[in-house]
């Protein structure tokens, strides 16, 4: 009895395959992208256009993350869908977000007022989507059911006002 092995090419393209059908599941996080305010317009989406009021100075970088409103992604280190940042402007801000597909999304906003990368408790602020309260009982993370924004095919807008300590 003689045993055969494919070929080398046969394996190396059916292993290409395999990877190539695993990229999509991976590549829809962390997807860093440009403030693009024309996908905001009528007949775009589907995206939020979050407007962040109440931006105490012009210092720094504004952050804008949207995950999936789902307990096992919402705030998930490395679950975040899209990233916008921009240098900081004091007073308000409008950020267009893209998402993926219809569903139920949240937004969290950080103001990095020194541009150290590090969120400093003393001079950073931070703000979710719905505007929920934040407190020592939930520790910064309100449940994915209060900032839960639903998304059609259109834009959705929101607006976030800014907490500092």
């Amino acid at each position: 009895m003689r045993l055969t092995f494919p070929k080398a090419p046969v394996v190396i393209a059916a292993g290409l395959a395999a990877l190539a059908f695993s990229v999509p599941a991976a590549a829809q996080y962390r997807d860093e992208v440009r403030n693009d305010m024309s996908q905001c317009r009528a007949g775009g989406g589907p995206a939020i256009m979050v407007t962040v009021d109440g931006i105490k100075s012009s210092e720094g970088r504004m952050r804008v993350q949207s995950y999936r409103a789902t307990p096992a992604e919402w705030l998930a280190k490395g679950k975040w869908l899209k990233r916008i940042e921009a240098p900081a402007k004091a007073g308000s801000m409008t950020f267009c977000v893209p998402v993926p597909a219809s569903g139920t999304y949240g937004i969290a906003v950080r103001h990095d007022v020194n541009g150290n990368g590090k969120t400093d408790l003393g001079s950073d602020g931070g703000a979710m989507s719905n505007n929920p309260s934040i407190n020592i009982f939930n520790l910064g993370k309100p449940s994915y059911t209060k900032v839960g924004v639903p998304v059609g095919k259109e834009v959705k807008s929101i607006r976030i006002q800014m907490r500092y300590m």
